[in-house]
């Protein structure tokens, strides 16, 4: 039996395997004795070999902070703890996890609709442990409250909630409703009892899911008692004639009907064996009933209420009733008081069908739970039935459920056949370069007249207005933009921590880029190696939807190696001569290219000149190729979601223009007669593609480097970066992150400083603790004329700082001379 199939778990158990593996499969067996049914885990080994990594499925839609997986752990391993020691572990007590699992899981309506929009594709995200579901992405998104939509009238929802109002409006447009009025007091509901005569319904006006409605009510002193508990909770009671017949739920979604029931209140029926409270456990043991709406029938109960009727039937709860005998338990027939039902949709007599819709209408209510009082639903509407007995917004859907596919109905409402759910969504990753491919995708985007809703590491973006400033590059912040109706398109930057940590945020995107693939956080959150690097990037690209297309880096060696079908493949490269692009392009495949000194489409056999390299926008004259290869990317992207090559090139020639195109990135002020270069480098792939930059138009021996890193890589990382330092500069300050990221003060600097010395011996270093004495020394040290090259922790404060010193924006600033790029040297076509 091989590892992963059904049982080998047991088989592994005869071998012997570890801790975290028994720990995992006991945690998932204890859900599925909660009802919480998952199969899928997997334990991992770590660098520690005492610590396991546990990945637990969880239910969708189960809250993000839910602590339920973390508890059944806590059981499981307490439970192997002690077997371990040779003890006899009593079976741990789920119960309180039980009753968490109840409070967080959706109710049986939210799960139908749900299920409905996943089964037509439509995006569905809970809000917290709500009955709130937003259905679908940016302009498209819809909102869902258990039956309430954001279609739903808030007129329509008062008027149903007044149960006077209801009747009154009702019976002016001549739809049967029972005879009666509203009572602010004992004697008025007195004076409505003497003029409607016995039996007669007293209920709060504003009442709901059946609370304290009163049948059968037929003496002066029911009638006050029945109204004191009426107005319990404040507000009037309503007195109404109570009508003969049979008890229905009439379900109407937009304006027609798509379920009914007779309900049935709750009962038990006699044995002759056992007492009306065995009665009731006995029926709880049904695993369809649940407290409250979260199952899909309610537990039954001896209340108060329920005490008054057995009295009213001769009967207590330790009395043992016939066999056959019914014993009642409610007057009215609401699911939440333990009611059941009967589906008698195919029985709808046309009459009573039209009654429905018009009753809809009136009220004003897209979705309408109709409370009918007839002799039979399959027959003609009589004319002095007592018809309607109220309307209810936000209805309960779970008597429907086994029957009906009533969510689909409420997800087809509110998408009608056609109508799209989603908007074009570009995601983001690799190593380097993701903010810039991001921020130049929403520049290119919103050229095109799109409302761009942008995450990155500095914040969220939405069209072109910062709303929030964070590392925004995690699951959170993408449902932040998707879930904004303003939003046309979305661009989400998609890191490595918000993946390993809670996943994507979306289910499927329609483009896909990874910009390259190299050392960085190795060592972090389980990734010990480039392959588990390249394994968790490829998510991204993973997750890109059938037909879609993945945008790769051609120049980049294990991006090549990268495999992925049914999505269209599109590579970039500086190097129009790259054997890949060719091979590529002769298949009929698109790339994006650096060529002649051009940025260059090429697509169904042919090239098309885009732009010339010196004309894009913050590219240094074309000397940054880090940054042009960044706009290769976005450009690709752009161009799989309709952007035209005239508005694309149009685009990139304005891109930083304005500071706040690209603020951290390749940004160039000039303070006195010195540049400074501010970027986000800090990796040494990145630290070696700025340095080039530097090389290109100032040339190194005219730059000082101010540099700090983060404290989370590893010393081989950071002694890796130090080198590529030490390989460019002579002239070179040392600072610290304000964030120390678990190292000791001075650590990082410390370890840099050693491999500069060991590096370039002969180098000028100098160790300063903060930015704010950073930049003052790196300015000391540079002649008029040379640049600064400022890698930075934060933005916000190097800018403000800088500010102070006086600098400002630097302009354009590039070089003429510089081989922008390799001659075609393909047959094609421009």
């Amino acid at each position: 039996m091989r590892r992963g199939a059904p049982g080998g778990f047991v088989k592994r158990l005869y071998g012997g395997t570890y801790f975290g593996h028994t720990a995992e499969h006991m945690a998932i067996e204890m859900s599925n004795v909660l009802g919480r049914e998952v199969s899928f885990g997997r334990t991992v080994g770590t660098a520690d070999p005492a610590v396991f990594d546990v990945i637990m499925e969880c239910p969708l839609d189960e809250p993000y902070d839910s602590e339920i997986s973390e508890k059944l752990l806590e059981n499981a391993i307490g439970l192997i703890l002690a077997l371990t020691r040779g003890e006899t572990p009593a079976l741990p007590d789920l119960s309180e996890i039980q009753r968490r699992y109840e409070r967080e899981r959706p109710g049986p309506s939210t799960q139908a609709i749900a299920r409905a929009a996943r089964e037509r594709d439509i995006p569905v995200e809970r809000v917290g442990d709500l009955s709130l579901l937003r259905l679908g992405y940016g302009r498209h998104r819809r909102l869902v409250w258990a039956a309430l939509t954001d279609q739903t009238s808030a007129i329509g929802v008062d008027i149903a909630g007044d149960k006077e109002l209801t009747r009154q409006l009702l019976a002016e447009a001549g739809i049967p409703v029972a005879r009666g009025g509203a009572a602010e007091d004992e004697a008025t509901a007195l004076q409505l009892f003497e003029e409607l005569g016995p039996p007669v319904v007293v209920k709060p006006r504003g009442g709901r899911q059946g609370r304290h409605v009163y049948l059968g009510i037929d003496t002066p002193d029911a009638v006050r008692t029945a109204y004191r508990a009426a107005t319990a909770e404040g507000g009037q009671a309503v007195v109404e004639r109570q009508v003969d017949g049979r008890d229905y739920r009439v379900l109407t979604v937009g304006g027609e009907i798509v379920a009914a029931a007779e309900r049935v209140a709750a009962h038990v029926i006699g044995d002759g064996r056992t007492d009306i409270e065995g009665l009731i456990e006995r029926a709880n043991r049904d695993p369809r009933r649940g407290v409250g709406h979260a199952r899909a029938l309610t537990r039954l109960a001896i209340d108060e209420v329920a005490a008054t009727l057995l009295g009213r039937q001769g009967l207590a709860a330790h009395d043992v009733p016939e066999t056959g005998h019914i014993v009642w338990l409610r007057d009215n027939a609401n699911l939440s008081t333990g009611g059941t039902s009967v589906d008698v949709t195919a029985r709808v007599h046309p009459s009573v069908a039209d009654l429905c819709r018009r009753v809809a209408g009136l009220v004003g209510l897209d979705i309408a739970g109709i409370d009918l009082r007839l002799p039979d639903i399959a027959e003609e509407l009589p004319l002095d039935c007592g018809g309607v007995i109220e309307v209810n917004a936000a209805p309960g859907l779970r008597m429907h459920l086994e029957q009906h596919d009533v969510g689909a109905a409420i997800v087809d409402a509110l998408f009608p056949a056609g109508t799209p759910s989603r908007v074009p969504t570009v995601a983001i990753t690799g190593t380097n370069g993701k903010t810039t491919v991001a921020r130049l995708t929403a520049h290119l985007l919103s050229g095109a007249g799109l409302r761009v809703g942008l995450t990155t590491t500095d914040g969220v973006v939405v069209g072109g207005r910062l709303v929030q400033r964070a590392d925004a590059t995690g699951p959170r912040s993408a449902q932040v933009v998707l879930g904004d109706p303003t939003v046309d398109a979305a661009v989400l930057e998609t890191a490595r921590g918000g993946l390993v940590r809670q996943g994507l945020g979306y289910d499927w995107s329609d483009v896909g880029v990874i910009t390259n693939l190299v050392s960085d956080h190795l060592g972090q959150d389980g990734i010990e190696s480039m392959e588990d690097l390249v394994d968790l990037k490829s998510i991204v690209a993973e997750r890109v939807r059938e037909g879609g297309a993945i945008i790769l880096n051609a120049d980049d060696p294990r991006s090549r190696d990268l495999e992925f079908s049914g999505r269209e493949i599109i590579w970039c490269s500086l190097d129009p001569r790259n054997p890949l692009v060719r091979r590529h392009w002769d298949s009929g495949g698109r790339a994006y290219l650096l060529a002649d000194g051009w940025l260059v489409e090429l697509a169904a056999r042919r090239w098309v000149p885009l732009l010339a390299a010196h004309e894009f926008g913050g590219g240094f004259g074309g000397a940054a190729r880090h940054l042009v290869a960044n706009a290769l990317a976005a450009t690709a992207a752009a161009r799989v979601l309709g952007v035209t090559t005239a508005r694309v090139a149009e685009r990139l020639r304005t891109f930083g223009a304005d500071p706040a195109d690209n603020p951290g990135r390749g940004m160039l002020l000039r303070c006195a007669d010195v540049h400074v270069l501010v970027d986000y480098a800090h990796n040494p792939a990145a630290i070696a593609a700025v340095s080039d930059l530097v090389e290109r138009v100032w040339g190194c021996e005219r730059a000082v480097a101010a540099i700090t890193l983060p404290g989370d890589r590893r010393d081989d990382l950071l002694r890796e970066s130090a080198a590529v330092v030490a390989s460019r500069f002579g002239r070179i300050v040392l600072y610290e992150d304000h964030d120390l990221r678990g190292r000791a003060m001075g650590e990082v600097p410390g370890i840099l400083r050693d491999e500069l010395r060991r590096a370039a011996p002969h180098a000028e270093c100098v160790q300063v603790r903060t930015v704010d004495e950073a930049v003052p020394a790196a300015l000391a040290l540079a002649r008029p004329g040379d640049v600064v090259l400022l890698l930075y922790e934060k933005i916000e404060p190097v800018l403000a700082m800088l500010g102070a010193l006086g600098a400002h924006h630097a302009g354009e600033v590039g070089v003429t001379d510089v081989n922008l790029g390799k001659t075609m040297a393909w047959t094609g076509t421009g």
